[in-house]
């Protein structure tokens, strides 16, 4: 027989259950998903899982983490390996210790089967799994993006809005209707790009810390004065590609001035004058067939190099590390250079082209009768030309590695353009008579040092500010 004392207890001990049961339950289904813009396979997902799950499932809170353009969140990936055990592949689903996904293939066969048996899954954070609700949005670690309802909050700085204001943004019925009741500055709104593709909205606003998109209604009074958010976001407002560009033009810049490539075309000019030392145009068409051939050779060489550090980035491991090792590697090549100025000597590893080489580019060079040999001989010389020139040239496809191929398009071509101006320049002067190739070759070998010297210099103060995080 039950004592009465003791059924009282049991039916104490029910309540006191029951609201812990229905607390721990959350009505968002919530997971962190690691990315990277310009990555192939996760080009394949990244529409599925930031806005097509949500339209299929409902009530899903989504913490991205973008990783190639946002190298802060590189390192958390480390970090969630150490707490869940969840590898280093993206594309990336993370809902808790040994329960994520990982891979386009898997991540489109299995995540929504994932996320219906673990609805009102808590969010996973570094120190610990939240429900969304809970959520201190402060201590989200590094730049995050959170997606929700076809809505999306993006970290702008370390500052912080309230807990209940942001989470208000991502779960109101009713956006316009919210942001009446808090404090806020309606801004122009950002493409968000993902790997492939990329997500527009129709209004933006600001909040302290954090940039919230949203397409529908406005609110009625737009807000405070709108403000700049070009250089908030760090990555969907395109600062990533303006920075990109800058280290572009001093790459190229770098190549641009290597004695190596000079020292060709003076070469190939002198073979067609010798050939023909009458025919002025002859000097032109040849030498502007040369730059042309050397200039969609090296386009190619670049499409390599780029689709190279694509190939690898699946080794996320590896590809964490590629900005600072081509820093690293700028570095060196800068070294290389200055240490040309203060003790020059033809051939050097790195910066010129190797004593081997050169009487078998000569050889070739010399039998240059036409501007249609120099196109050949020139596509032909180009493989002479590398050892001397692809340093700068393959940093630079790492940095572009990071986009999307067609998108790098713009950025070769201007690329390679400053590398062959040079070229442009001494087929134009020696063309209209302003001086000689002879003259042209002179200067070269005089002031070679100070090339080095400038070459390095760039090169150099590039490598340490991108290792410096400055770049």
């Amino acid at each position: 027989m039950v004592r009465p004392n003791a059924v009282v207890l049991l039916a104490f001990m029910a309540m006191l259950l029951v609201p812990q049961t229905a607390q721990a339950q959350s009505d968002y289904t919530c997971f962190t998903y690691f990315t990277g813009v310009g990555c192939p396979h996760c080009a394949k997902v990244d529409s599925l899982v930031l806005t097509g799950l949500e339209e299929e499932l409902g009530n899903i809170i989504i913490i991205e983490y973008e990783i190639y353009q946002q190298q802060v969140n590189a390192p958390l990936m480390t970090e969630y390996n150490e707490e869940y055990g969840s590898g280093y592949g993206i594309p990336m689903m993370i809902l808790d210790k040994g329960s994520n996904i990982v891979g386009d293939t898997p991540i489109e066969q299995n995540s929504r089967q994932k996320l219906q048996e673990n609805r009102g899954n808590p969010c996973p954070l570094l120190d610990s799994s939240v429900p969304f609700e809970s959520l201190d949005f402060s201590s989200i670690p590094g730049r995050p993006k959170i997606w929700s309802d076809g809505r999306i909050l993006i970290r702008t700085s370390d500052q912080n809005t309230a807990n209940n204001v942001l989470r208000g943004l991502l779960t109101t019925d009713n956006i316009a209707s919210y942001l009446e009741t808090t404090r806020y500055s309606m801004t122009e709104p950002v493409k968000v790009a993902l790997s492939g593709s990329e997500v527009e909205f129709e209004h933006a606003a600001s909040f302290s810390g954090w940039l919230f998109q949203w397409n529908g209604e406005a609110p009625m009074d737009g807000g405070t004065q709108p403000i700049n958010t070009t250089n908030q976001t760090g990555g969907p407002s395109g600062v990533a590609g303006e920075m990109t560009w800058a280290k572009i033009f001093s790459l190229a810049a770098v190549d641009a001035v290597n004695p190596c490539a000079l020292a060709v075309l003076s070469l190939m000019l002198i073979a067609i004058i010798t050939y023909n030392p009458k025919n002025r145009k002859n000097i032109l068409l040849a030498g502007l067939a040369f730059t042309l051939s050397v200039y969609v050779l090296y386009m190619v060489y670049g499409l390599v190099i780029i689709k190279f550090f694509q190939f690898i980035q699946a080794l996320t491991s590896i590809r964490l590390l590629l900005y600072q090792v081509l820093g690293v590697v700028a570095i060196v090549l800068g070294i290389l250079n200055i240490r040309d100025f203060f003790s020059y000597k033809p051939g050097s590893i790195g910066t010129e082209m190797p004593m081997s080489l050169r009487p078998k580019v000569k050889k070739i060079i010399n039998g240059i009768t036409s501007p249609s040999g120099a196109f050949i001989v020139g596509a032909f010389v180009t493989v002479f030309l590398l050892p001397c020139t692809i340093g700068p040239y393959i940093i630079a496809g790492g940095i572009l590695s990071a986009m999307e191929l067609l998108q790098t398009l713009p950025m070769l071509l201007v690329y390679n353009l400053i590398f062959v101006t040079p070229m442009i320049a001494i087929t134009l002067v020696v063309y209209g008579g302003i001086t000689g190739v002879k003259d042209v070759s002179e200067w070269k070998d005089k002031n070679i040092r100070y090339l080095h010297l400038i070459a390095g210099t760039i090169i150099a103060l590039l490598g340490a500010a991108m290792v410096l995080g400055l770049v």
